[in-house]
Order: structure tokens, then C-alpha cells, then sequence
């Protein structure tokens, strides 16, 4: 009964582990051809500019800024159903979010274990673990909600047609206009149930005619339930944790329409804006870790669809993951390291008890 016992233990810890990996394994090598067509496009990054490497820098994080400003609110004193507390930092926020993003892109199944790296960062900065768990829970519920409310507010400006293919820069002051609704939208969820019980009917009655199991009533709960959560952890604070919300998404949104711009692309912003939203939703994929090749090769293949040439749309896609995806891992983990050298210095020291 010991070795049975033993071999079920193992097979329990390791068993989801090397599927995963497997997994991982399979995905890489689909992906790879694009991927690495991609990155045989890195000596094209010496045509950019410099200012443009700049204005990546500062719009990537603004975007990350959001997501700590949004950690900070979600656990300001009196949130998180925990009791009163000191609230975190924004050192504290950042170097979690650091540590855990660079966690979720380098290994499998990662979006798991980023959430548990930001949680202990989070725990060992003083914050109780029950708040934490509510805090990380409602943020990523709520910059979700945001990423698929984004379609919704594209649709008009495909349908309206303007403003001309030739000037994406636009790009760039859409997706302030769009942060404004957003915020709007964002703060009528929270204050008025009623519209999102309604909202939750409509998509319900979509839905049931695709799938039956699936009702009006079924999806109104469903949504008020996750509405409910986001408001209990974002209570007297919606304005501004919608707007942190907000930032993080329309800022990076805004990375991609200068990576594109750089290399002189031409191209509607609402469409490029549409292409985003897939691109982020195969990050989703627990392919591989951080949908690596899936969400570069799905980006530029919708480039390309809306009239990007596809020279410009692989070194476009490059240049944004370059600052998006690639430069954050190694940022991220002197985070962590940083983390770690200071915990263990803060760490009492053991002491032996006299016999």
C-alpha cells in the first residue's frame, strides 16, 4: 500500500505537470515558424527612430502603472473584506506585478503561478492573504471586463468609417476618447444593477440561441455576480479603479498604434484597435506561457487582413512585443530578485533553544 500510495502521489504532482509541458511542447512547434519569422526581423528594429523607442517606453509603462494603481486601490485601507489596514505601496504594488507578470510568460500554464508569485510578494509586504486573494481576483475581473467591452465600442467607429486610413495617429487620441466611455460605461455598471442585469438578459437570449443550456435569467446572475464582486472590492473607489482599468488597456492599445506608426503603417484605428482585442484574447490561450507565438503570429496575421503590408505588420508586431512582452520578463525578475534579497534580510534570524 506504501508504493501505491507513493506512485499516486507522484503521479498527482507530476502528472498535470508533464501534460503541461507537453502541451507547451506541441504549441512551440506550431508556432514556431512565425515566431521565428518574426524575430528574423530584428535587424529592421535599426530603422526606428530612437524617439520612437522612448514613446513605447513611457506608453508600456503607463500601462503597467495602471495595473499598480489599481492593486493599490483594491487594497487601500477598509478593502479586500478584511479590516482596516496600512494599504501597499507602490513599490510594493509594481515589484508584484513585475515579478508575477514575468512569471506567467516563462512558464507553462504561468497565468497560475504569476498570480501566486504577486500574491506572496503582496503577503510578505504585510497585506492578509484573504484580501490579497479579493483584490487580485476582482483586478483581473475587472481589466477583463474592460478588454471585452472594447469590441462593443469599436463597432460604431467601423460602421461610421472615419477618420481616413492615412492618419493612425489618431490612434493615439481614440484611445483617450475610448478611455473616457470607458470609465463611463465602467461607473454605470457599478452604480446602476439594473443596467447590467438587463445588459446580462440580452446577451442571455443571444446566447441560448447558439447554446441551449445557457438562459436569459442564467446569464443576468452570472453577471451580476461577477458585478458584485468587483464593486464590494472597488466600493467608494469605482471611479478610479475603472480609470486605472482603463489606463492599462488604452495605453498599451496605444503602444501598438506607435510601433505601427514608427514604421510609417496605414491603417484605420478602429481596425487596428479590433486586431488588438483578438491578439490579447489568444494571450488567454494556456497554450504556452504568456501565448507566446500564438498572440504574435494572431497579430500579424489581423495587420494584415486590415491592409498592413506584411513587412510592416511583422516588424510592427515585433517592436510592440518587443516593449509588451519581451523587455517586462527581464525587468520582472529583478524584481523578484530584489524581492527575495530583501525578505530574507528582513527575516529574523533563527535562534536555537538552550537544552
Amino acid at each position: 500500500m506504501g508504493v501505491k500510495d507513493s506512485l499516486r502521489a507522484f503521479v498527482r504532482r507530476w502528472g498535470w505537470r508533464t501534460v503541461g509541458l507537453v502541451v507547451t511542447g506541441v504549441g512551440l512547434y506550431v508556432v514556431m515558424p512565425s515566431l521565428l519569422t518574426m524575430l528574423g526581423a530584428w535587424p529592421q528594429l535599426a530603422r526606428v527612430e530612437p524617439r520612437w523607442f522612448v514613446v513605447l517606453a513611457l506608453l508600456e509603462t503607463g500601462s503597467l502603472a495602471g495595473l499598480w494603481w489599481l492593486t493599490r486601490i483594491a487594497l487601500s485601507p477598509g478593502h479586500g473584506g478584511e479590516g482596516e489596514g496600512d494599504g501597499v505601496g507602490w513599490g510594493s504594488a509594481a515589484t508584484a506585478q513585475l515579478a508575477g507578470n514575468a512569471a506567467s510568460k516563462v512558464i507553462p500554464g504561468g497565468a497560475a503561478v504569476g498570480g501566486v508569485v504577486q500574491g506572496r510578494v503582496l503577503v510578505t509586504a504585510g497585506q492578509k492573504t484573504g484580501a490579497v486573494v479579493s483584490a487580485l481576483t476582482a483586478s483581473n475581473l475587472l481589466t477583463t471586463a474592460v478588454l471585452l467591452l472594447l469590441p462593443v465600442l469599436t463597432i460604431p467607429a467601423l460602421i461610421i468609417g472615419p477618420p481616413p486610413a492615412r492618419q493612425l495617429q489618431l490612434g493615439l487620441v481614440v484611445s483617450l476618447v475610448i478611455a473616457v466611455v470607458i470609465v463611463a460605461i465602467g461607473v454605470i455598471a457599478l452604480t446602476w444593477p439594473v443596467a447590467v442585469a438587463a445588459t446580462g438578459r440580452v446577451i442571455g437570449r443571444a446566447a441560448h440561441l447558439v447554446r441551449r443550456s445557457w438562459s436569459a435569467d442564467r446569464v443576468a446572475e452570472g453577471l451580476m455576480a461577477q458585478r458584485d464582486r468587483i464593486a464590494a472590492a472597488f466600493a467608494g473607489q469605482w471611479y478610479r479603479a475603472v480609470f486605472a482599468a482603463a489606463v492599462n488597456r488604452m495605453f498599451d492599445y496605444a503602444a501598438l498604434v506607435a510601433a505601427l506608426v514608427a514604421f510609417g503603417a496605414h491603417a484605420r484605428p478602429a481596425e487596428v484597435l479590433l486586431a488588438y482585442v483578438v491578439a490579447q484574447a489568444l494571450a488567454f490561450v494556456p497554450i504556452t506561457p504568456g501565448g507566446l507565438g500564438f498572440v504574435d503570429a494572431g497579430l500579424t496575421a489581423l495587420l494584415v487582413v486590415i491592409g498592413i503590408p506584411t513587412d510592416t505588420a511583422v516588424i510592427g508586431t515585433l517592436l510592440y512585443r518587443l516593449f509588451s512582452f519581451w523587455l517586462p520578463i527581464p525587468v520582472g525578475v529583478l524584481a523578484w530578485a530584489g524581492w527575495r534579497i530583501g525578505s530574507s534580510r528582513l527575516r529574523p534570524p533563527s535562534t536555537s533553544s538552550e537544552p
